[in-house]
């Protein structure tokens, strides 16, 4: 069965993490008509940071890689062959989509193609990888879409070169603000500026668009929580009101929508635990969730609970009569044999591997 290859998404300003989760969501995309796809495998998206990119490939310093190879001088003819190691078995990452005249549309998925390549360095060097992207594209697309990937390729690798003199100059800030508690926002928006900077050296407004807008989009939202977290004049409640509000009042897109889900979740976590402490019913617990997240997701969590409390149950009844055991027998080798025969017969082999870990988190409740 094959695996999807996909490089880890870590934006560059999201260290917000330390003080506020901020749980990483997946922005769904639709596969185009596949008379204007090349090529016609598109797979599941989760952005690559540049940050990420430009450690992982370790790309020395330098200026614009001229990637131009001569098809009968290039070691491939489709970039597809002899893949390293961590890419074979995957499905490739990314999209190339051309209009009905074969220009470039620059979508987030090209830059996912260029990532999934990049991510063999180290089991590849540099000049193969990139000898490797360009057969590839120039094997799956026509002219002039196929020379306008290629340029776009050169730039992001020059971009990816230069990022890390940024991140240098901003890391131990944010380490120094991380101990202390609390994140330096100053620091954060003047590198998210610089960032801005560098990249409009290398690519016009729609690349910057489509390869950063979404990532742009999770960075504002998080560093927006952690000013309204770490705002000592508000309540808890005005806070509250406060993180409604911004995310109220972003444009309609799919970054919101999964803002929204992901708020969704904090909220009902909280709330179930509320309810759940205060004894509520079954039924008032399925109608608070059904109301933030819909009946079908409302009606799984109900059946969660009712195998929890099925598992609790026995648990309780494995605890008591393991204890008697224990206690009352005086060979304690045949107290084990009769113990672990008491865990076959309460507990299905995966349960068994949870008894360890919940009967420690029960002595800590």
């Amino acid at each position: 069965m094959s695996n999807n290859r996909r490089p880890a998404y870590l934006p560059i300003a999201i260290i917000a993490v330390v003080i506020i989760a901020v749980a990483a969501a997946v922005i769904m995309w639709f596969k185009p008509d596949s008379s204007r796809i090349m090529p016609a495998q598109p797979v599941s998206n989760t952005l690559a940071s540049e940050a990420n990119s430009s450690q992982s490939t370790g790309l020395g310093d330098g200026q614009l890689v001229q990637t131009t190879v001569s098809q009968n001088q290039s070691p491939f003819v489709t970039g597809l062959e002899r893949l390293p190691r961590s890419l074979k078995g995957t499905q490739i990452d990314g999209e190339i989509i051309i209009d009905e005249n074969k220009q470039l549309l620059v979508t987030e998925g090209l830059r996912r193609l260029f990532d999934y390549f990049l991510s063999a360095l180290g089991e590849e060097n540099e000049a193969v990888i990139v000898a490797r992207v360009e057969s590839y594209i120039r094997h799956h697309t026509p002219e002039p879409a196929a020379s306008q990937a290629v340029a776009i390729f050169n730039q992001y690798v020059a971009y990816l070169k230069a990022l890390p003199e940024i991140e240098k100059r901003y890391g131990n800030l944010q380490l120094q603000a991380t101990k202390s508690g609390e994140l330096d926002l100053n620091a954060v928006t003047q590198q998210k500026r610089d960032v801005a900077n560098l990249r409009q050296q290398y690519f016009d407004k729609p690349t910057i668009t489509a390869f950063f807008g979404a990532g742009d989009d999770y960075d504002d939202y998080s560093i927006e929580m952690v000013r309204i977290n770490q705002n000592t004049q508000m309540s808890d409640v005005q806070k509250q009101a406060a993180r409604q509000d911004y995310v109220s009042r972003l444009p309609d897109s799919t970054t919101k929508t999964n803002i929204m889900q992901q708020a969704n979740l904090g909220e009902l976590m909280a709330r179930t635990e509320q309810m759940k402490a205060r004894g509520a019913t079954p039924e008032a617990l399925y109608n608070m969730r059904r109301e933030l997240v819909g009946a079908p997701a409302a009606e799984r969590l109900a059946q969660v609970d009712r195998e929890d409390a099925n598992f609790e149950q026995r648990f309780s009844q494995y605890e008591t009569q393991k204890q008697r055991l224990l206690s009352q027998s005086a060979d304690q080798a045949q107290a084990k044999i009769q113990i672990n025969q008491l865990e076959q017969q309460l507990f299905d082999d995966t349960e068994r591997k949870r008894l360890e870990g919940y009967a420690a988190l029960q002595q800590q409740k």
